[in-house]
């Protein structure tokens, strides 16, 4: 139980990596602020919560682009649980597609989700970080930001944009006492992989050395790491998970 008495707010908290991260948090004695675009996946996930631990989770569904609506439900968490301790900005889309042909509109959607609505989120609970003096904060990256990856030009950038929104952050509030690192999953099985073909499987595979896809809980079990008291003495870092594609 080595979050017992902390709160911890996770973003894109109803499927695949997000869920999974709250649900370790929660076994790991947090209480969990569970953020979806949509109710009935952040109400989900808060549901499978509560049914392990009673009033353990509370469900907010919110677009994270919208900054005023990100701001409103940030009241309403602190409101709800009345601090935070940590934050995880999961939440994120994807719009592929050749840079030649990509719309304005493509572009704008990945960027607004995962960066801007990382940065928002960022916003609304930094302040009473500060107050307190400590704070962990994880965003959710990938390796598609270190390495960039053809047809996502708009969700490699978003990506990098957070390393660098990271490190930037790392440096302005190591003085509060409050870490910032980033996580950069590999190939992870989620709802967006299980749709891939064998054959594209396959050759996805030959690149990691460890010659499988990773699981949710992995990238879980790397974010709760460093939200711990373990991990006091590390910040503005990108931890990669990704079987060894990118070394």
């Amino acid at each position: 139980m080595r979050f017992e008495n902390q709160v911890a707010v996770v973003t894109g908290a109803g499927r695949g990596i997000g869920h999974a991260i709250a649900v370790r948090f929660a076994k790991d004695g947090a209480r969990v602020a569970s953020v979806s675009r949509t109710e009935a996946n952040a109400q989900k996930t808060a549901d499978e919560i509560n049914a392990a631990r009673a009033d353990a989770a509370k469900a907010y569904a919110v677009d994270v682009a919208d900054q005023a609506a990100v701001q409103k439900a940030a009241e309403k968490i602190f409101e709800d649980f009345g601090r935070v301790d940590i934050l995880v900005n999961n939440a994120g889309v994807t719009r592929d597609g050749l840079s030649m042909r990509m719309s304005m509109e493509d572009w704008d959607t990945v960027l607004n989700t995962n960066l801007k609505g990382a940065f928002n989120f960022i916003q609304a609970v930094m302040r009473p970080m500060i107050k307190q003096r400590s704070g962990r904060i994880i965003n959710i990256s990938s390796i598609a930001g270190l390495i960039g990856n053809a047809g996502q030009a708009n969700y490699a950038a978003s990506k990098a944009g957070l390393i660098g929104l990271t490190k930037t952050l790392a440096r302005e509030l190591a003085s509060r006492g409050i870490t910032v690192n980033a996580v950069a999953p590999g190939l992870i099985e989620t709802d967006m992989t299980t749709v891939l073909s064998d054959e594209v499987r396959q050759n996805i595979l030959k690149n990691v050395p460890l010659g499988k896809l990773g699981e949710p809980e992995d990238i879980a079990a790397a974010v709760a790491y460093l939200a711990s008291a373990e991990a006091k003495y590390i910040t503005g870092q990108v931890l990669t998970v990704d079987g060894g594609m990118v070394m």
